[in-house]
């Protein structure tokens, strides 16, 4: 699944699954551009992969922003000379019950999970079609597809709403030579887990350990996914051998979706 030649644009690179796809795509052969609102955090991630030797170039972006996201397509096309791959990645949540949710809250979620990646996906797909097409990967959630265990009902709708797009874009798309899928991870180990478990823990009266083996004992595969878990399937997306694929939605998730 080499992606050699290729030059491949990942939002949220800066940690967790961001950074874990654009390293992979680099180690297949893609040259990267790491795309992160913190810049610093792009910039450790494109010196690992420029370390390892892969080429990278980071990009300070604000993936809620339609003039950011413009530019940061317009420097991934500078810095990279096209762009074959998107990894559509940046998202926000916070763990809140339905009645807690504020319009802020909604808002803020909505900015950059559905708003904010419809227009990364649009963007990407202007910058794909002249050159023959591309591969467009969206980063969606099993709590999109109803998983109980959501942080939060504002973040479900906005990634049921991602889901939902990219079925409409696959066929808007496609005859334009742009795949799009999307990639719905389960509980994945990453800061932001990470400090809804610490949220839930606290919650619930109990210890992060205890809280870890609830979490784990829905899972039947018996354990959450590493990031690098998503980035491998994000790889095989954005290659040959996925060619004649698209407007599907793939859950990483242990079983806990059976979907």
């Amino acid at each position: 699944m080499t992606l050699s030649n290729r030059a491949a644009l990942v939002t949220g690179a800066g940690a967790g699954i961001g950074a874990a796809t654009a390293r992979a795509l680099a180690a297949a052969g893609a040259a990267v551009a790491v795309a992160d609102i913190d810049r610093a955090a792009a910039e450790t991630v494109a010196r690992d992969i420029a370390d390892r030797g892969g080429k990278a170039a980071a990009i300070e972006a604000d993936a809620g922003d339609v003039a950011s996201i413009r530019r940061m397509v317009a420097r991934c096309v500078a810095a990279l000379g096209g762009l074959d791959i998107a990894v559509n990645n940046a998202g926000v949540t916070r763990r809140a019950h339905i009645l807690e949710l504020t319009e802020a809250d909604w808002d803020r979620i909505y900015r950059v999970n559905a708003r904010g990646l419809f227009f990364c996906l649009q963007e990407a797909a202007r910058a794909m079609i002249p050159r023959g097409g591309g591969r467009i990967i969206n980063i969606a959630s099993i709590a999109g597809k109803g998983y109980a265990g959501t942080s939060n009902a504002a973040y479900a709708a906005s990634k049921g709403a991602v889901i939902a797009l990219t079925k409409t874009a696959a066929q808007q798309l496609g005859p334009r030579g742009v795949a799009v899928n999307a990639i719905c991870p389960g509980v994945t180990r990453t800061a932001l887990s990470d400090a809804n478990l610490r949220v839930r823990a606290e919650r619930a009266g109990v210890g992060l350990a205890e809280m870890e083996a609830r979490r784990n004992a829905v899972i039947p595969l018996g354990r959450p996914n590493d990031p690098d878990d998503i980035a491998a399937l994000a790889v095989f997306l954005a290659s040959d051998a996925a060619r004649n694929v698209t407007g599907q939605s793939w859950n990483v998730d242990g079983g806990i979706v059976p979907d």
